[in-house]
């Protein structure tokens, strides 16, 4: 590659950010550390009828919180700012009245009621090589009308003057040559009224001038790349061109259409990185607060569409960063499996140290409001528990007796088969206990149990019951082992008078 490797994420800021928005920041975050390149947070905030305040705060709380931070942004601005478009808005009118100069666009005067009626007189209405000669504009208008037009600051917008039968093609770096013939795309906007670019016109000023050299985005775009790339062209920028990969989408479980956020709401998951509170007050949740770790959350997207070429399935950012490629990006949309999802946190929680979940279990224990004194205390627990914890909020079922007796036994699991023998078991137990490790109390229990005549078995489940409350848990004698004897003792007597109930 001649050029240093520029990418750019370019988010709107309207609401919450959807996981596939993060795959796409991930993908160019990747490519960019691959290639010893830069990546770059670009704001476009020029649709200021859809701005949300906060928006922008919580697009970089997500990428900070996923661990792959912008080299550029608007809070670390670099040598290409601004970095939000609404603050680069003079320079858009420049380039858009050379389009005019040149032929390549023109002003429309059409109000919204003309517009309105014309969609109303023509089904599927575009405005384009077919229709664009019976409309108000700079086309149709005489060189007087139009400056008497602009003199009297009569609102208008600058659309882009398609060619008639051409045939516009471009390499896709996922998906080869792509064509689209021009009588098929019709004369995008490339202005509006309020002086503020669209898309279409900001992507590319923006490209540019930002010297980005590959553009990653989701596949929903690739009808507008004919427009951007005649833009680029009549600008006489297309040698400076980025090179352009449209990512497949991430699909709903059933694998038809498009995941959205209303998918996510009927079937029970979250598409949203983390919480996101609109302007009305409602909070749609996300992965972050939902219990998974950053390092799950970002090995899972990026398998949504890519593989390395072999079997393995848990990447820490560092090796994704190493073995990304564009050429393992597939072309077909890749499914959501919230199950396969939740697999991906289990497994990273599984191989994760208690110093790493520390601070994460700790917060998730302290909103259950226990807590926690003894942090040495709290990684030893981790360490036995982990294994069995799927999301962070696991923590607090499979710990909490740990530092409260239970509240609460699983008696009709118990009543059953209770006995006084049993229980005289238990407080003859309980009477000569010894916790020096977990292999001596259990040859002990063992050894209780044969002189009263009990097979160890009848005798387990009762006992892990006395000390959890349920039927779940690591091995029972490393849970007394923690407990220590007299927490032990208490816990043994206080559930044999609930027993006996």
């Amino acid at each position: 590659m001649d050029k240093k490797v520029r990418v750019r994420f370019a988010p709107s800021p309207t609401g919450g950010l959807h996981l596939g928005g993060v795959r796409t920041a991930l993908f160019n975050y990747l490519f960019a550390r691959k290639n010893n390149g830069t990546f770059v947070l670009r704001v476009e905030d020029t649709d200021q009828n859809r701005f949300v305040e906060g928006a922008e705060e919580y697009i970089v709380d997500c990428l900070n919180w996923c661990g792959i931070t912008p080299d550029e942004s608007p809070s670390n601005p670099g040598n290409y700012g601004p970095y939000r478009q609404s603050e680069r808005k003079p320079s858009y009118r420049k380039f858009a009245e050379q389009l005019i100069s040149d032929g390549y666009a023109y002003y429309a005067f059409d109000t919204p009621d003309e517009l309105d009626a014309k969609r109303k007189e023509i089904p599927n209405f575009q405005y384009g090589q077919t229709t664009r000669m019976q409309m108000r504009n700079s086309l149709t208008l005489t060189i007087s009308e139009v400056e008497d037009l602009l003199a009297a600051k009569t609102p208008h917008v600058i659309r882009i003057k398609v060619p008639e039968n051409e045939i516009v093609h471009f390499t896709d770096l996922i998906r080869g040559d792509v064509s689209f013939e021009t009588s098929l795309v019709d004369d995008k906007v490339l202005l509006k009224a309020d002086g503020m670019p669209t898309y279409h016109l900001a992507v590319v000023v923006d490209d540019k001038a930002m010297e980005i050299t590959h553009a990653f985005r989701g596949e929903e775009w690739l009808p507008s790349a004919p427009t951007h790339i005649l833009l680029w062209k009549y600008l006489g920028w297309e040698a400076d061109m980025p090179q352009w990969a449209h990512l497949p989408l991430i699909l709903k479980p059933d694998g038809h259409g498009k995941l959205s956020k209303r998918d996510g709401d009927r079937l029970g998951f979250p598409v949203y990185a983390m919480n996101w509170t609109d302007p009305t007050g409602s909070t749609t949740n996300g992965f972050k607060e939902m219990g998974f770790l950053p390092e799950a959350f970002v090995n899972m997207l990026a398998l949504l569409g890519w593989n390395d070429g072999t079997d393995q399935e848990l990447f820490s950012l560092k090796e994704m960063e190493e073995k990304f490629s564009i050429d393992r990006i597939s072309k077909a949309g890749a499914k959501f499996d919230f199950e396969k999802a939740k697999w991906y946190n289990h497994e990273w929680i599984k191989q994760s140290s208690a110093e790493s979940l520390h601070v994460p279990v700790k917060n998730e224990l302290q909103k259950a409001e226990i807590n926690v004194s003894d942090d040495a205390f709290l990684n030893t627990i981790i360490d036995l528990i982990k294994d069995r914890c799927t999301l962070l909020p696991d923590f607090v079922a499979q710990s909490g007796y740990f530092f409260a007796s239970p509240k609460a036994y699983d008696v009709a699991a118990v009543k059953p088969k209770w006995t006084e023998e049993k229980a005289a078991f238990f407080n003859a137990y309980a009477e000569n206990l010894s916790l020096t490790d977990a292999v001596s109390a259990e040859e002990a229990f063992k050894t209780l149990a044969a002189e009263k005549g009990f097979k160890p078995g009848e005798l387990m489940l009762p006992f892990r019951i006395m000390l959890v409350g349920g039927k779940f848990g690591p091995g029972v004698f490393d849970i007394a082992l923690l407990l220590g004897v007299e927490e032990t003792k208490a816990r043994i007597a206080k559930a044999i008078a609930a027993f006996n109930v």
